[in-house]
């Protein structure tokens, strides 16, 4: 074996690579060189016949085939995966310069559109997105919001509750987003405004309640807040969301654990020959409760009510959906039937903003 061979191997085996046509053949290549069986390897087995020195110089001489043979086939993959890639971006090209086909997209649930409306409204007024768990534990959902043992709330009748633990303690499907405001006021100082949009969870089913349903709640604590903020927030809110330049709103007295004092909020609205319509009218609509922050739930999440205060608020998501888009039957947004996502869903590429439109 002459280095004279060695290099008529080398340029043969370089010839043979740099013709191969695709990575298929390249591999045959391969395996037929420096595979198990290849020439290459069988040439190098041979070292171990020869004499010490004959085998020294015939190994240094091998070595620099093998080489040259592994980077002809890199450089020649290196090609080939090129060309491999052009054409497969030749033949997976998009004509960006096409009309988009909006029937090809799907349909935005009523329930993401109204989501994004909402936290699009809230965001120019300064509101952050917080989200927290479904799964919540007693104190976070009750104890910590001033609700008193023994509430009705607390019952099985109308929580969903997990199986009892060892100690007694059982977690739950959270009822309400309000303890995402405890574990906001528990990790961050004030001031803080935060809105709050989530699935919840209570045993109920009928034509108007279902056991999971979507809330947003309102969240802001810091020194000077009070009861004027939280009424020229929501009355802004009303009229941006519903897209009526005069909507009368009235607050009613109420009653929540969590908030003292404690609101309802109607807006003015329209039942003339039975067509529900909001703005001006002889009727009244609730949509929303609301309140002032109760001193005890700020000590519960390490807040001193004597240099803080705040607002919250919360709404149903289904409820003011059903009200803007005219949708008879809560039950049906939890149906998956696409004939009425198709009717009552909304283009992707509409994404609400004050600027653009909150629905289009």
């Amino acid at each position: 074996m002459s280095i004279a061979d060695l290099d008529r191997i080398r340029a043969q085996a370089v010839e043979a690579i740099a013709a191969s046509a695709d990575l298929e053949a390249l591999e045959q290549q391969r395996v037929s060189l420096l595979g198990k069986k290849g020439s290459v390897t069988a040439l190098m087995k041979e070292l171990g016949g020869m004499g010490p020195d004959e085998r020294r110089a015939a190994g240094q001489a091998l070595n620099v085939l093998k080489d040259a043979v592994a980077a002809a086939l890199d450089a020649r993959k290196a090609v080939l995966d090129a060309v491999a890639l052009d054409e497969r971006l030749a033949r997976e090209r998009v004509d960006v310069t096409l009309t988009v086909r909006p029937e090809q997209l799907g349909r935005i649930h009523p329930i993401s559109q109204t989501i994004d409306e909402v936290v699009a409204i809230f965001g120019q007024m300064g509101f952050a997105v917080a989200e927290g768990p479904d799964i919540e534990d007693d104190f976070h959902n009750f104890t910590a919001l001033n609700f008193p043992p023994g509430h009705p709330a607390r019952l099985m009748h109308d929580t969903f509750f997990l199986p009892e633990k060892p100690d007694g303690s059982r977690l739950l499907l959270r009822t309400h987003t309000s303890p995402v405001q405890v574990r906001t006021m528990l990790k961050q100082k004030p001031p803080i405004r935060v809105i709050i949009p989530g699935r919840t969870y209570r045993c109920d089913s009928d034509m108007t309640h279902t056991p999971m349903f979507h809330q947003v709640e309102g969240l802001v604590i810091d020194h000077s807040t009070n009861m004027a903020h939280l009424k020229g927030c929501l009355i802004e809110f009303v009229k941006t969301y519903f897209e009526v330049d005069e909507v009368p709103v009235r607050f009613r007295p109420s009653f929540f654990p969590f908030t003292e004092p404690s609101a309802e909020v109607d807006i003015g609205c329209s039942r003339a020959g039975g067509e529900l319509k909001i703005g001006a009218g002889a009727d009244w609509l609730e949509i929303l409760g609301c309140g002032m922050v109760h001193p005890n739930v700020l000590r519960n999440c390490g807040i001193d009510p004597s240099e803080y205060q705040g607002f919250a608020f919360g709404m149903g998501i289904e409820r003011i959906a059903m009200l803007k888009y005219g949708i008879p039957d809560l039950r049906t947004f939890f149906e998956s039937d696409l004939r009425w996502l198709r009717h009552y869903g909304f283009v992707p590429l509409d994404v609400p903003t004050l600027t653009g439109g909150l629905a289009r």
